[in-house]
């Protein structure tokens, strides 16, 4: 039995993320640096007799079930398998599908798309498809926003798709992607000084987005510089990287978080403010949270040897900081031939409990 897989890799925002959303990007272009970390989305697939495809979340600890030939399902929510099947696949075909993410479902990692990047390289690889990281880009794009109406940005696919340190421009609906050769040095310095903590509340990002749209549509003045200060920023930091100037790095983070604030009033909260002043006090030179906002993962930059005491200040506040590093691939597949005894014990939920 051949089992095919495909992990995906998440990412964090340094700066821009909003101005991917239209109608700003539409109106006045935007600009987003980001890059993937070893954290990832991984989807696998076998075919079966059935007529039907079975698809299991351990993230959500659901079973669905739709029709392989009709796509009748009894489920009404948005299912990102069944999306893909209808792109994808050249027949019907029984399957059984198993995904599982490395990080929680509204944590700022950009998470739901590289789900949905994942599940489009497992079936590409099943359908032996040729497809380059902008076409996978595009499709999770169209699939998420256009077809199943989720509201968010374009950043999060195509980053997911590309892997590595970006550099993107957006005007409407175009995307490029520049892929950043940032010196290893200067990456392994920006892991040895960065932090990644879990604020432990997840939030709803449609909901922040949606404020962010509204005040572009009602064309706030004070909303829509400050987006256009963090495409600024966005620059800024591209260059410092490749210059390898991390601290400046650090006091842009600072200042892209004091703008990105002005972008919608959900995208910070009291226990947020309080967290990153006591990350601040502690020896952070700057920080944001990652995404939309609003709670998920924060980001924090650290003077030189202050990391220590960071983390102590953060995890006194019940935060919980989370190791990591830069991943330079994108979305990965492959398949592998096992037995379906095998396979059921590999991918059972308590053997994932125990990794």
């Amino acid at each position: 039995m051949e089992v095919f897989r495909s992990r995906a890799p998440l990412r964090i925002s340094f700066a821009g993320g909003g101005t991917d959303v239209n109608p700003f990007a539409s109106l006045y272009g935007g600009f987003v640096l980001n890059v993937t970390i070893n954290k990832y989305a991984y989807t696998s697939i076998v075919r079966t007799k059935s007529s039907n495809v079975s698809v299991t979340s351990y993230d959500f600890e659901k079973t669905t079930e739709f029709c392989s030939q009709s796509l009748a399902t009894l489920e009404n929510d948005a299912c990102f398998v069944r999306s893909v099947y209808q792109h994808l696949m050249s027949k019907a075909s029984g399957l059984d599908v198993i995904t599982h993410n490395d990080a929680p479902p509204g944590s700022g990692l950009g998470s739901s798309s590289a789900m949905m990047v994942s599940i489009i390289g497992a079936f590409k690889e099943m359908e032996n498809q040729v497809m380059s990281p902008y076409d996978i880009g595009r499709l999770a794009h169209d699939i998420e926003r256009l077809e199943l109406k989720q509201l968010g940005g374009m950043q999060d696919q195509y980053a997911s798709a590309f892997g590595g340190f970006n550099f993107m421009e957006f005007d409407g609906d175009s995307v490029l992607v520049n892929r950043l050769k940032i010196d290893p040095w200067v990456v392994r310095e920006l892991e040895y000084n960065m932090i990644l903590v879990y604020t432990q509340k997840s939030r709803l990002s449609s909901n922040i987005i949606e404020d962010q749209i509204k005040n572009v549509k009602a064309n706030k003045a004070d909303n829509i510089d400050a987006m256009k200060q963090i495409k600024q920023h966005a620059q800024d930091m591209k260059r410092v990287l490749l210059t390898g100037k991390t601290n400046e790095f650090g006091e842009l983070l600072h200042e892209a978080w004091q703008q990105k604030k002005m972008m919608a009033s959900s995208i910070t909260n009291d226990e947020l403010d309080e967290m990153y002043d006591v990350a601040k006090k502690a020896g952070a030179i700057g920080g944001k949270v990652s995404g939309a906002g609003g709670g998920g993962f924060m980001m924090f930059y650290c003077e030189s040897n202050k990391k220590r005491d960071v983390v102590s200040a953060l995890e006194k506040m019940g935060a919980r900081v989370e190791s990591f590093k830069f991943e330079l691939e994108g979305v990965e597949s492959w398949r592998n031939v096992r037995s379906e005894q095998k396979f059921k014990r590999h991918f059972s939920p308590g053997f994932l409990a125990q990794q």
